[in-house]
């Protein structure tokens, strides 16, 4: 069940409702197949359905929702090829506006890295990992600001919507948090060393660490996830009850 949105604020009730739904896919809220409804989201949320249906199209093309004329509207299985291309693009992306931050990121934008930093430490040993994936995008977003790359961050948030419904899953069942936070304290100490080398060492390090975790979650979790692009025809039973370890590997 969606708590009812403040229709009363600046932003437009379009945008505020595709946040609230594509964070309730990402989170499992709502499961993968699962159809959607206009008309029921609407009443959670205490709106129209134009935005609503508004929203309905920014997820599909954001891979997250497939629109099927006289049929419905489903949440998408998790495409394997789509993690795997939107983790290459993030990496070319953020090794270079990493490089650039030891350029030119300032004092004030080293001290947010560290409180983010800080609060992550903080809650390393939560079992819910909603707050930890929140500080997470914090993280690299204060970067990508801190190198005066705005730009490249909104082609990174474009691109990775079926790779943060990974990035949700695998941090209670595949990759420890602590883990992900010392690689975040690499990068850190790098651009504080203003060494680009080293920074974009430890982003890509980083970053590949789905590469190990997706073959475990879908080993976990066939049923969530497909070989296909979003929105396409499902693969046969033989090609669903293939490994998850051999799927990733025929991607790479």
């Amino acid at each position: 069940m969606l708590n009812k949105i403040d229709v009363e604020s600046g932003e437009p009730i379009a945008r505020r409702v595709y946040r609230v739904l594509r964070q309730a896919i990402v989170t499992m809220q709502f499961s993968p197949g699962q159809a959607l409804s206009e008309q029921e989201i609407a009443d959670q949320l205490g709106v129209s359905r134009q935005p609503v249906r508004e929203a309905f199209i920014k997820l599909s093309e954001a891979g997250l929702l497939t629109i099927r004329p006289q049929r419905g509207s489903f949440v998408v299985k998790i495409s394997v090829k789509q993690v795997l291309d939107a983790r290459f693009v993030r990496e070319a992306v953020e090794t270079a506006v990493v490089r650039k931050a030891c350029e030119t990121i300032t004092p004030a934008g080293i001290a947010e890295l560290r409180d983010l930093l800080k609060a992550q430490w903080d809650i390393a040993d939560e079992p819910v990992p909603v707050r930890f994936l929140e500080l997470d995008e914090a993280f690299h977003r204060a970067i990508a600001i801190g190198a005066e790359c705005d730009y490249a961050w909104r082609i990174v948030e474009e691109t990775k919507a079926q790779m943060d419904r990974v990035r949700y899953l695998s941090v209670p069942y595949a990759t420890p948090i602590r883990r992900l936070i010392s690689q975040h304290q690499a990068v850190l100490e790098a651009i504080v060393a203003r060494d680009p080398v080293k920074a974009e060492a430890a982003m890509g390090l980083h970053l590949r660490e789905i590469l190990t975790s997706l073959p475990e979650l879908e080993g976990k979790f066939p049923d969530l996830f497909t070989l296909e692009e979003a929105g396409t025809p499902p693969a046969s039973k033989a090609t669903s009850r293939s490994s998850g370890r051999s799927r990733v590997a025929a991607l790479r």
